[in-house]
């Protein structure tokens, strides 16, 4: 699992609560004067995951309004980008004359060098933050920082891939080791860059890795939107991506994979969390092996007992079992504090 700060305002005293928050906004991003109409009794949650030299950090506070100053600047600057990934809420931002409005899906970008004032809508807020050394961005810092400001698309091309990359990262962090860390920092920065570079239009600047980076990220992507085509081929997705199936094969070696193998993995990933759902409980075994591109039922069965150690069947009845015994717990628990 990845190491994770975990801060609640609900922690403290009422009293302390807003002055808390505001410091701990200055040691995630950068010293700021904060404000809120909520100041008397803050709420706010906030989970910092360290990724080597890049943190990711989901949020959510009640309104809320930041002013990063030209006095605050000349004091403390770490240099870093911030991105926001907004998921609930609204927000609006001033810098330089200029204004910008963010809904759901909006991704914010600002820089701890540049002085601006962030408004937060009247209810709470949910986002996913970004901190990324300025350095790390492999654009010159002149054309990146015309990116700030602008509002990005979470919704469509790379911005929808960076925001997918956060909302997976931000809602499972228990499927990494710690060691993962520095090569997440790794494939958010290119994808900050990539994305930088799309909003310039200026993919030409990219270094070859962060094109190679990134496309791979696109196509697996792409594989997983498709899992259940059966006519998942490499020629199919490259031909999609307008590459060479030989070129698809090396981004894919170069992470020690293989094609075929993505492929297999992630639908029976998919399958494994379908058999476990209580929900899909009446889905025949068959069903939701076609539902995930195995249309020969004994393929998928020694298929998914290879990559997990027991048959789809006996998989299901255990997470049956488990989901007995927990609902039993539960039962118990209510019976025993009833009294």
């Amino acid at each position: 699992m990845l190491h994770e700060a975990v801060f609640k305002t609900a922690d403290l005293p009422v009293a302390d609560r807003f002055e808390a928050w505001t410091q701990r906004m200055g040691r995630t991003h950068a010293p700021m004067q904060l404000a809120s109409d909520r100041a008397a009794d803050y709420r706010a949650h906030q989970r910092v995951i360290g990724l080597g030299e890049v943190t990711v950090w989901p949020a959510t506070f009640d309104h809320l309004v930041f002013r990063r100053t030209p006095k605050l600047i000349r004091q403390s600057d770490p240099e870093v980008y911030h991105l926001s990934l907004l998921l609930r809420g609204e927000g609006a931002a001033a810098w330089d004359r200029q204004q910008a409005a963010y809904r759901v899906n909006d991704i914010h970008t600002n820089c701890s060098s540049r002085s601006y004032e962030i408004h937060t809508g009247a209810d709470p807020v949910s986002l996913v933050g970004v901190e990324i050394p300025r350095s790390l961005v492999a654009l010159p810092a002149n054309r990146a920082d015309q990116v700030i400001g602008g509002r990005i698309s979470g919704s469509e091309g790379l911005g929808a891939l960076l925001a997918q990359f956060l909302v997976q990262l931000a809602s499972d962090t228990g499927s990494y080791q710690p060691s993962d860390a520095p090569r997440l920092g790794t494939v958010l920065t290119d994808l900050v860059t990539a994305v930088f570079a799309h909003a310039l239009d200026a993919d030409r600047l990219l270094p070859p890795e962060t094109h190679g980076r990134t496309l791979t990220l696109r196509i697996k992507a792409f594989i997983r939107r498709h899992l259940g085509d059966q006519e998942l081929t490499p020629a199919r997705i490259a031909a999609a991506h307008h590459i060479s199936r030989s070129h698809l094969y090396r981004l894919f070696q170069a992470e020690g994979l293989t094609v075929a193998s993505y492929i297999r993995d992630q639908r029976l990933e998919n399958a494994r969390r379908d058999l476990a759902d209580p929900a899909l409980r009446a889905m025949p075994v068959h069903t939701v092996a076609a539902r995930w591109g195995f249309p020969r039922a004994a393929e998928f069965t020694r298929a998914f007992r290879t990559a997990h150690g027991v048959p789809p069947s006996e998989l299901r009845a255990r997470a049956a079992a488990e989901d007995r015994a927990a609902r039993a717990a539960r039962a118990e628990g209510r019976g025993l504090s009833a009294k």
